[in-house]
Protein backbone atom coordinates (compact mmCIF):
# COMPACT_ATOMS: atom_id res chain seq x y z
CA UNK A 1 0.00 0.00 0.00
CA UNK A 2 1.73 3.57 -1.03
CA UNK A 3 0.50 6.86 0.76
CA UNK A 4 0.75 8.44 -2.45
CA UNK A 5 0.69 7.39 -6.45
CA UNK A 6 1.93 10.27 -8.89
CA UNK A 7 0.31 9.12 -12.48
CA UNK A 8 2.90 10.95 -14.75
CA UNK A 9 6.09 11.24 -14.94
CA UNK A 10 6.71 14.94 -16.49
CA UNK A 11 7.89 18.01 -15.14
CA UNK A 12 4.84 18.43 -12.79
CA UNK A 13 4.86 14.75 -11.81
CA UNK A 14 8.69 14.54 -11.49
CA UNK A 15 8.33 18.21 -9.27
CA UNK A 16 5.58 16.75 -7.15
CA UNK A 17 7.43 13.48 -6.26
CA UNK A 18 10.61 15.58 -5.25
CA UNK A 19 8.76 17.91 -3.03
CA UNK A 20 6.81 15.20 -1.52
CA UNK A 21 10.44 13.04 -0.93
CA UNK A 22 10.68 15.92 1.86
CA UNK A 23 8.59 13.97 4.30
CA UNK A 24 8.33 10.49 5.42
CA UNK A 25 5.38 9.06 2.67
CA UNK A 26 5.54 5.78 1.10
CA UNK A 27 5.43 7.72 -2.67
CA UNK A 28 5.27 5.82 -6.20
CA UNK A 29 5.43 7.45 -9.40
CA UNK A 30 3.96 5.83 -12.30
CA UNK A 31 4.41 6.37 -15.94
CA UNK A 32 3.37 4.36 -19.23
CA UNK A 33 6.16 5.51 -21.20
CA UNK A 34 10.09 4.23 -20.79
CA UNK A 35 11.43 7.22 -19.19
CA UNK A 36 10.48 10.49 -17.33
CA UNK A 37 9.46 13.39 -19.55
CA UNK A 38 8.03 11.60 -22.65
CA UNK A 39 5.10 13.46 -23.42
CA UNK A 40 4.83 17.40 -23.70
CA UNK A 41 7.84 17.78 -21.18
CA UNK A 42 10.02 17.04 -23.86
CA UNK A 43 8.41 19.43 -26.49
CA UNK A 44 7.99 23.00 -25.43
CA UNK A 45 9.46 26.39 -25.53
CA UNK A 46 11.49 25.96 -22.54
CA UNK A 47 10.47 29.15 -21.24
CA UNK A 48 10.31 30.33 -17.57
CA UNK A 49 7.84 33.13 -18.08
CA UNK A 50 8.04 36.24 -15.67
CA UNK A 51 4.56 36.60 -14.96
CA UNK A 52 2.91 39.33 -16.19
CA UNK A 53 0.36 37.70 -18.84
CA UNK A 54 -1.66 35.30 -16.86
CA UNK A 55 -4.57 36.85 -14.95
CA UNK A 56 -4.09 37.39 -11.47
CA UNK A 57 -7.68 36.05 -10.50
CA UNK A 58 -6.74 32.94 -12.24
CA UNK A 59 -4.49 30.03 -10.40
CA UNK A 60 -2.47 30.65 -12.92
CA UNK A 61 -1.15 34.02 -11.93
CA UNK A 62 -1.16 32.88 -8.74
CA UNK A 63 1.97 30.49 -9.59
CA UNK A 64 3.46 31.45 -12.26
CA UNK A 65 6.24 34.34 -10.27
CA UNK A 66 6.06 32.37 -7.22
CA UNK A 67 7.60 29.36 -9.43
CA UNK A 68 9.69 31.68 -11.55
CA UNK A 69 11.38 32.73 -8.01
CA UNK A 70 11.87 29.55 -6.98
CA UNK A 71 14.38 28.76 -10.35
CA UNK A 72 17.65 30.07 -8.96
CA UNK A 73 17.74 28.01 -5.92
CA UNK A 74 16.43 24.96 -7.48
CA UNK A 75 18.80 25.20 -10.47
CA UNK A 76 21.83 25.55 -7.78
CA UNK A 77 20.52 22.64 -5.71
CA UNK A 78 19.56 19.75 -8.40
CA UNK A 79 22.58 21.07 -11.26
CA UNK A 80 20.49 21.39 -14.34
CA UNK A 81 20.89 24.30 -16.53
CA UNK A 82 19.34 27.31 -16.59
CA UNK A 83 19.44 30.94 -17.25
CA UNK A 84 17.62 34.27 -16.05
CA UNK A 85 17.99 36.05 -19.88
CA UNK A 86 15.15 38.32 -19.62
CA UNK A 87 12.53 38.82 -22.25
CA UNK A 88 10.88 41.46 -23.90
CA UNK A 89 7.40 41.85 -25.23
CA UNK A 90 7.64 43.88 -28.46
CA UNK A 91 4.83 46.26 -29.88
CA UNK A 92 4.60 47.15 -33.17
CA UNK A 93 1.78 49.78 -33.34
CA UNK A 94 1.97 53.16 -31.11
CA UNK A 95 -2.10 52.79 -30.78
CA UNK A 96 -1.06 49.05 -28.16
CA UNK A 97 1.61 50.51 -26.09
CA UNK A 98 -1.65 51.10 -23.56
CA UNK A 99 -1.35 47.35 -23.82
CA UNK A 100 2.13 47.00 -22.72
CA UNK A 101 0.65 49.10 -19.68
CA UNK A 102 -1.55 46.78 -19.47
CA UNK A 103 0.54 44.10 -19.11
CA UNK A 104 2.94 45.58 -16.53
CA UNK A 105 0.12 46.59 -13.99
CA UNK A 106 -1.49 42.93 -14.21
CA UNK A 107 2.41 41.51 -14.33
CA UNK A 108 2.79 43.92 -10.92
CA UNK A 109 -0.23 42.37 -9.12
CA UNK A 110 1.10 39.33 -10.02
CA UNK A 111 3.95 39.68 -8.27
CA UNK A 112 6.74 40.31 -11.04
CA UNK A 113 9.59 42.42 -9.71
CA UNK A 114 11.10 45.52 -11.97
CA UNK A 115 9.05 45.41 -15.18
CA UNK A 116 9.56 48.09 -17.60
CA UNK A 117 8.32 50.03 -20.54
CA UNK A 118 11.20 50.79 -23.47
CA UNK A 119 10.77 52.51 -26.57
CA UNK A 120 11.69 51.33 -29.92
CA UNK A 121 15.36 52.90 -29.62
CA UNK A 122 15.94 51.06 -26.01
CA UNK A 123 14.53 48.15 -26.73
CA UNK A 124 17.45 48.08 -30.05
CA UNK A 125 19.97 49.23 -27.66
CA UNK A 126 19.29 46.11 -25.88
CA UNK A 127 18.65 43.85 -28.56
CA UNK A 128 20.47 45.08 -31.82
CA UNK A 129 18.74 42.76 -34.35
CA UNK A 130 14.98 44.04 -33.06
CA UNK A 131 12.75 45.05 -36.30
CA UNK A 132 12.70 48.50 -36.71
CA UNK A 133 9.11 48.31 -36.54
CA UNK A 134 9.04 47.79 -32.71
CA UNK A 135 7.93 51.36 -31.16
CA UNK A 136 8.16 50.16 -27.58
CA UNK A 137 8.23 46.80 -24.97
CA UNK A 138 7.69 45.27 -21.67
CA UNK A 139 11.01 44.16 -20.65
CA UNK A 140 10.69 41.46 -17.64
CA UNK A 141 14.31 40.81 -16.34
CA UNK A 142 13.21 37.92 -14.56
CA UNK A 143 12.28 35.82 -18.01
CA UNK A 144 14.44 32.43 -17.87
CA UNK A 145 15.58 30.05 -20.27
CA UNK A 146 15.60 26.08 -19.20
CA UNK A 147 15.75 22.93 -20.37
CA UNK A 148 12.74 21.18 -19.56
CA UNK A 149 13.77 17.49 -19.80
CA UNK A 150 16.97 18.11 -17.21
CA UNK A 151 15.19 19.88 -15.57
CA UNK A 152 12.77 17.03 -14.87
CA UNK A 153 15.28 14.42 -14.54
CA UNK A 154 17.02 15.78 -12.05
CA UNK A 155 13.71 16.10 -10.02
CA UNK A 156 12.89 12.36 -10.64
CA UNK A 157 16.72 11.75 -9.99
CA UNK A 158 16.52 13.79 -6.48
CA UNK A 159 13.16 12.12 -5.70
CA UNK A 160 14.29 8.75 -6.37
CA UNK A 161 17.49 9.23 -4.41
CA UNK A 162 15.21 10.48 -1.40
CA UNK A 163 13.20 7.39 -1.46
CA UNK A 164 10.12 7.60 -4.41
CA UNK A 165 9.49 4.65 -6.38
CA UNK A 166 9.47 5.09 -10.17
CA UNK A 167 7.36 2.75 -12.64
CA UNK A 168 7.74 2.69 -15.90
CA UNK A 169 6.32 0.70 -18.88
CA UNK A 170 3.19 0.91 -16.64
CA UNK A 171 -0.63 2.26 -18.15
CA UNK A 172 -3.40 2.91 -16.00
CA UNK A 173 -6.36 0.97 -17.32
CA UNK A 174 -8.98 1.84 -15.04
CA UNK A 175 -9.13 3.21 -10.99
CA UNK A 176 -11.03 1.86 -8.86
CA UNK A 177 -12.29 3.47 -5.21
CA UNK A 178 -12.37 1.35 -2.24
CA UNK A 179 -13.54 1.97 1.36
CA UNK A 180 -9.88 3.39 2.57
CA UNK A 181 -7.89 3.32 -0.59
CA UNK A 182 -8.12 3.43 -4.40
CA UNK A 183 -6.49 0.54 -6.65
CA UNK A 184 -5.09 1.69 -9.96
CA UNK A 185 -5.35 -1.16 -12.50
CA UNK A 186 -2.48 -1.19 -14.78
CA UNK A 187 -1.20 -3.50 -17.24
CA UNK A 188 1.38 -4.58 -14.73
CA UNK A 189 -1.18 -5.57 -12.08
CA UNK A 190 -2.59 -3.66 -9.33
CA UNK A 191 -1.42 -0.17 -7.12
CA UNK A 192 -2.71 -0.15 -3.98
CA UNK A 193 -2.87 3.53 -2.50
CA UNK A 194 -4.22 5.87 -0.03
CA UNK A 195 -3.43 9.23 -2.08
CA UNK A 196 -4.01 9.38 -6.09
CA UNK A 197 -1.93 12.39 -8.08
CA UNK A 198 -3.20 13.03 -11.36
CA UNK A 199 -0.53 14.37 -13.04
CA UNK A 200 -1.08 12.44 -16.39
CA UNK A 201 -1.32 15.44 -18.44
CA UNK A 202 -2.73 15.16 -22.14
CA UNK A 203 -4.47 12.20 -20.32
CA UNK A 204 -5.28 13.83 -17.16
CA UNK A 205 -9.15 14.05 -18.62
CA UNK A 206 -9.21 9.90 -19.40
CA UNK A 207 -7.29 9.60 -15.35
CA UNK A 208 -10.22 12.05 -13.85
CA UNK A 209 -13.10 10.67 -15.87
CA UNK A 210 -12.09 7.18 -14.71
CA UNK A 211 -13.23 8.07 -10.87
CA UNK A 212 -15.54 11.65 -10.97
CA UNK A 213 -18.26 12.33 -12.32
CA UNK A 214 -17.29 16.01 -12.76
CA UNK A 215 -15.97 15.33 -16.00
CA UNK A 216 -13.58 17.24 -18.06
CA UNK A 217 -11.95 17.43 -21.57
CA UNK A 218 -8.44 18.13 -22.59
CA UNK A 219 -8.38 20.04 -25.59
CA UNK A 220 -4.93 19.32 -27.15
CA UNK A 221 -3.82 22.39 -29.16
CA UNK A 222 -0.33 21.65 -30.97
CA UNK A 223 2.26 24.11 -31.46
CA UNK A 224 5.70 23.38 -33.98
CA UNK A 225 9.00 24.84 -33.72
CA UNK A 226 12.02 25.41 -35.86
CA UNK A 227 15.56 25.10 -33.83
CA UNK A 228 18.64 26.76 -35.54
CA UNK A 229 22.44 25.85 -35.17
CA UNK A 230 24.38 27.22 -32.46
CA UNK A 231 26.14 29.43 -35.01
CA UNK A 232 23.18 31.54 -34.87
CA UNK A 233 22.39 31.13 -31.20
CA UNK A 234 23.35 34.93 -30.55
CA UNK A 235 21.23 36.35 -32.78
CA UNK A 236 19.10 37.74 -29.68
CA UNK A 237 19.82 37.42 -26.28
CA UNK A 238 16.67 37.68 -24.74
CA UNK A 239 13.67 36.08 -25.16
CA UNK A 240 11.47 38.33 -27.79
CA UNK A 241 7.62 37.87 -27.45
CA UNK A 242 5.21 39.83 -29.52
CA UNK A 243 2.34 41.53 -27.64
CA UNK A 244 -0.52 38.62 -26.74
CA UNK A 245 -3.30 37.74 -28.84
CA UNK A 246 -6.37 35.31 -27.90
CA UNK A 247 -4.45 32.67 -29.21
CA UNK A 248 -1.88 32.64 -26.90
CA UNK A 249 1.59 34.74 -26.46
CA UNK A 250 2.66 34.34 -30.08
CA UNK A 251 5.56 33.25 -32.10
CA UNK A 252 8.58 34.13 -30.41
CA UNK A 253 12.20 34.33 -30.82
CA UNK A 254 14.88 33.25 -28.25
CA UNK A 255 18.07 31.60 -27.57
CA UNK A 256 17.92 28.08 -25.75
CA UNK A 257 19.83 27.66 -22.71
CA UNK A 258 22.21 25.22 -24.85
CA UNK A 259 23.45 27.93 -27.63
CA UNK A 260 20.48 27.24 -30.09
CA UNK A 261 18.41 29.72 -31.71
CA UNK A 262 14.45 28.68 -31.38
CA UNK A 263 11.34 29.77 -32.95
CA UNK A 264 7.68 28.87 -32.38
CA UNK A 265 4.66 28.00 -31.44
CA UNK A 266 2.04 28.48 -33.61
CA UNK A 267 -1.46 27.31 -32.20
CA UNK A 268 -3.42 24.34 -34.33
CA UNK A 269 -6.51 22.40 -32.32
CA UNK A 270 -6.25 19.00 -33.20
CA UNK A 271 -8.17 15.67 -31.82
CA UNK A 272 -5.02 13.59 -31.85
CA UNK A 273 -3.30 13.65 -28.89
CA UNK A 274 -0.52 11.78 -29.94
CA UNK A 275 -0.01 13.37 -33.16
CA UNK A 276 3.41 15.33 -33.19
CA UNK A 277 3.73 15.72 -36.98
CA UNK A 278 5.07 19.34 -38.62
CA UNK A 279 3.82 20.65 -41.86
CA UNK A 280 5.40 22.73 -44.15
CA UNK A 281 2.31 24.95 -43.88
CA UNK A 282 3.03 25.50 -40.26
CA UNK A 283 6.75 25.83 -40.44
CA UNK A 284 6.12 28.38 -42.86
CA UNK A 285 4.05 30.09 -40.67
CA UNK A 286 5.86 30.47 -37.42
CA UNK A 287 8.78 31.52 -40.03
CA UNK A 288 6.86 34.58 -41.39
CA UNK A 289 5.69 35.75 -37.73
CA UNK A 290 8.80 35.43 -36.38
CA UNK A 291 10.56 37.53 -39.09
CA UNK A 292 8.08 39.85 -37.99
CA UNK A 293 10.18 39.97 -34.33
CA UNK A 294 13.75 40.26 -36.24
CA UNK A 295 15.28 43.13 -38.73
CA UNK A 296 17.77 40.62 -40.60
CA UNK A 297 15.99 37.33 -42.46
CA UNK A 298 15.99 34.51 -40.53
CA UNK A 299 19.29 32.47 -41.28
CA UNK A 300 16.50 29.25 -43.32
CA UNK A 301 19.97 27.18 -44.34
CA UNK A 302 21.17 26.81 -40.58
CA UNK A 303 17.94 25.10 -39.49
CA UNK A 304 19.07 21.59 -37.62
CA UNK A 305 15.37 20.52 -36.85
CA UNK A 306 11.69 20.96 -36.57
CA UNK A 307 9.32 19.31 -34.15
CA UNK A 308 5.95 19.96 -32.06
CA UNK A 309 4.19 19.18 -28.82
CA UNK A 310 0.53 19.10 -27.72
CA UNK A 311 -0.44 21.75 -25.17
CA UNK A 312 -2.76 20.13 -22.58
CA UNK A 313 -5.30 23.22 -22.53
CA UNK A 314 -9.20 22.79 -21.43
CA UNK A 315 -11.92 24.88 -21.81
CA UNK A 316 -11.71 26.87 -18.54
CA UNK A 317 -8.46 28.08 -19.65
CA UNK A 318 -6.61 27.92 -16.26
CA UNK A 319 -4.64 24.84 -14.33
CA UNK A 320 -7.09 22.81 -12.60
CA UNK A 321 -5.41 21.62 -9.26
CA UNK A 322 -7.56 20.39 -6.10
CA UNK A 323 -9.26 17.71 -4.87
CA UNK A 324 -12.14 16.20 -7.10
CA UNK A 325 -15.73 17.10 -5.11
CA UNK A 326 -17.04 14.01 -5.51
CA UNK A 327 -13.61 11.86 -4.96
CA UNK A 328 -11.67 12.46 -1.75
CA UNK A 329 -7.94 11.76 -1.73
CA UNK A 330 -7.85 12.11 -5.68
CA UNK A 331 -6.19 15.21 -6.68
CA UNK A 332 -6.23 16.68 -10.06
CA UNK A 333 -2.99 18.78 -11.57
CA UNK A 334 -4.68 19.02 -14.80
CA UNK A 335 -5.11 21.28 -17.97
CA UNK A 336 -1.33 22.37 -17.24
CA UNK A 337 -0.74 24.36 -20.41
CA UNK A 338 1.70 27.45 -20.41
CA UNK A 339 2.98 28.61 -17.90
CA UNK A 340 3.20 25.29 -16.33
CA UNK A 341 7.09 24.48 -17.19
CA UNK A 342 7.59 27.86 -14.79
CA UNK A 343 4.90 26.78 -11.92
CA UNK A 344 6.18 23.45 -11.90
CA UNK A 345 7.94 24.52 -8.65
CA UNK A 346 5.30 26.15 -7.09
CA UNK A 347 2.60 24.06 -7.92
CA UNK A 348 4.59 21.44 -6.69
CA UNK A 349 4.31 23.18 -3.12
CA UNK A 350 0.45 23.45 -3.56
CA UNK A 351 -0.47 20.11 -4.53
CA UNK A 352 2.38 18.63 -1.31
CA UNK A 353 0.20 20.92 1.24
CA UNK A 354 -2.84 19.41 0.06
CA UNK A 355 -1.28 15.88 0.78
CA UNK A 356 -0.10 17.32 4.10
CA UNK A 357 -3.11 18.41 5.40
CA UNK A 358 -4.69 14.63 4.35
CA UNK A 359 -2.08 12.75 5.53
CA UNK A 360 -0.19 14.84 8.08
CA UNK A 361 3.30 13.07 7.53
CA UNK A 362 6.71 13.46 9.19
CA UNK A 363 9.15 15.51 7.68
CA UNK A 364 11.90 13.33 6.00
CA UNK A 365 15.03 14.29 8.21
CA UNK A 366 17.39 12.76 5.62
CA UNK A 367 15.64 14.56 3.06
CA UNK A 368 18.70 15.64 0.89
CA UNK A 369 18.04 18.54 -1.55
CA UNK A 370 21.64 18.36 -3.60
CA UNK A 371 21.88 16.18 -6.69
CA UNK A 372 24.79 16.36 -9.33
CA UNK A 373 24.65 16.30 -12.97
CA UNK A 374 26.57 14.76 -15.67
CA UNK A 375 30.15 16.13 -16.00
CA UNK A 376 29.94 17.86 -18.83
CA UNK A 377 33.27 17.81 -21.33
CA UNK A 378 32.20 20.20 -23.16
CA UNK A 379 31.98 23.08 -20.45
CA UNK A 380 35.27 22.27 -19.01
CA UNK A 381 39.04 23.57 -19.41
CA UNK A 382 41.55 21.95 -20.80
CA UNK A 383 43.42 21.20 -17.42
CA UNK A 384 39.75 20.07 -16.51
CA UNK A 385 39.58 17.66 -19.47
CA UNK A 386 43.41 16.00 -18.59
CA UNK A 387 42.23 15.52 -15.36
CA UNK A 388 38.62 13.52 -16.23
CA UNK A 389 40.51 11.58 -18.46
CA UNK A 390 43.34 10.35 -16.38
CA UNK A 391 40.60 9.61 -13.57
CA UNK A 392 37.79 8.00 -15.98
CA UNK A 393 39.46 6.99 -19.19
CA UNK A 394 36.04 7.10 -21.43
CA UNK A 395 36.47 10.74 -21.35
CA UNK A 396 38.85 10.52 -23.50
CA UNK A 397 36.47 9.08 -26.16
CA UNK A 398 34.69 11.57 -28.22
CA UNK A 399 30.86 9.86 -29.50
CA UNK A 400 29.26 13.04 -30.52
CA UNK A 401 30.93 15.50 -32.46
CA UNK A 402 28.56 18.10 -32.92
CA UNK A 403 28.13 18.32 -29.33
CA UNK A 404 31.34 17.02 -27.85
CA UNK A 405 29.89 14.03 -25.97
CA UNK A 406 32.05 11.96 -24.38
CA UNK A 407 31.97 7.98 -23.98
CA UNK A 408 32.46 8.64 -20.27
CA UNK A 409 29.06 10.70 -20.10
CA UNK A 410 26.84 8.71 -21.98
CA UNK A 411 27.98 5.66 -19.59
CA UNK A 412 27.22 8.18 -16.54
CA UNK A 413 23.89 8.49 -17.98
CA UNK A 414 23.40 5.08 -17.77
CA UNK A 415 24.48 4.26 -14.69
CA UNK A 416 23.43 6.88 -12.94
CA UNK A 417 19.81 6.98 -10.52
CA UNK A 418 16.68 6.15 -13.05
CA UNK A 419 19.62 5.55 -15.98
CA UNK A 420 18.81 6.14 -19.45
CA UNK A 421 17.78 2.56 -21.40
CA UNK A 422 16.84 4.12 -24.68
CA UNK A 423 18.63 6.37 -27.62
CA UNK A 424 16.72 9.22 -26.45
CA UNK A 425 17.28 8.40 -22.88
CA UNK A 426 20.58 9.21 -23.58
CA UNK A 427 19.88 12.30 -26.01
CA UNK A 428 18.12 13.94 -22.95
CA UNK A 429 20.78 13.44 -20.52
CA UNK A 430 23.87 14.09 -22.58
CA UNK A 431 22.73 16.15 -25.95
CA UNK A 432 24.52 13.29 -27.73
CA UNK A 433 22.60 13.27 -31.03
CA UNK A 434 21.14 16.93 -30.74
CA UNK A 435 23.75 18.90 -32.77
CA UNK A 436 23.77 19.27 -36.45
CA UNK A 437 23.82 16.02 -37.83
CA UNK A 438 20.38 14.91 -35.73
CA UNK A 439 22.09 11.68 -34.69
CA UNK A 440 23.60 11.22 -38.12
CA UNK A 441 27.42 9.54 -37.11
CA UNK A 442 27.12 8.83 -33.17
CA UNK A 443 23.66 6.83 -32.79
CA UNK A 444 25.65 3.90 -33.86
CA UNK A 445 27.96 3.73 -31.14
CA UNK A 446 25.14 5.29 -28.40
CA UNK A 447 23.92 1.83 -29.44
CA UNK A 448 26.62 -0.22 -29.01
CA UNK A 449 27.02 1.67 -25.60
CA UNK A 450 23.48 1.12 -24.46
CA UNK A 451 23.91 -2.99 -25.70
CA UNK A 452 26.98 -3.31 -23.52
CA UNK A 453 26.19 -1.72 -20.62
CA UNK A 454 22.36 -3.03 -20.03
CA UNK A 455 23.74 -6.29 -21.12
CA UNK A 456 21.18 -7.08 -24.17
CA UNK A 457 21.05 -7.45 -27.61
CA UNK A 458 21.32 -3.81 -29.66
CA UNK A 459 18.01 -5.60 -31.65
CA UNK A 460 16.66 -4.76 -28.11
CA UNK A 461 17.76 -0.94 -28.09
CA UNK A 462 14.75 0.81 -28.91
CA UNK A 463 15.00 5.06 -29.62
CA UNK A 464 12.55 5.76 -27.02
CA UNK A 465 11.39 2.10 -25.83
CA UNK A 466 7.98 0.27 -26.63
CA UNK A 467 8.02 -0.46 -30.50
CA UNK A 468 10.40 2.01 -31.32
CA UNK A 469 13.15 -0.49 -32.48
CA UNK A 470 16.03 0.84 -34.19
CA UNK A 471 17.52 -2.87 -35.56
CA UNK A 472 15.86 -6.13 -36.87
CA UNK A 473 19.11 -7.85 -37.22
CA UNK A 474 22.46 -8.04 -39.64
CA UNK A 475 22.10 -7.46 -43.39
CA UNK A 476 24.65 -9.80 -44.07
CA UNK A 477 26.49 -13.01 -41.98
CA UNK A 478 29.69 -11.80 -40.31
CA UNK A 479 33.17 -14.13 -41.12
Amino acid sequence: MFDVTIIGAGIIGCSVSRELSKYNLKTCVIEKSSDVASGTTKANSAIVHAGYDANPSTIKGKLNAKGNEMYTKLAKELDFPFKRNGSLVLCFDEKHMNDLKELLEQGEKNGVPNLAILDGDQVREMEPNVTLSCVGALYAPTGGIVCPYEMTIAMAENAYTNGVEFEFGTEVLNIEKKQSCYVIKTNKGDIETKVVINAAGLFSDEINNMVSNNKFKILPKLGEYVLFDKACGDLVTKTIFQLPTKLGKGVLVTPTVDGNLLIGPNAVDQDNKTDLSTTREGIDDIVLNAQLSIQMPLPMNMVITSFAGNRSKCAGNDFIIGEAEDAKNFINVAAIDSPGLTSAPSIAVMVADIVTEKLAPQENVKFNPIRKGTRKFREMSNDERKKIIKEIPEYGTIVCRCETVTEGEIIDSIRRPLGAKTLDGVKRRTRAGMGRCQSGFCATKVVDILSRELNIPRCAITKSGENSILLTGKNKQSL
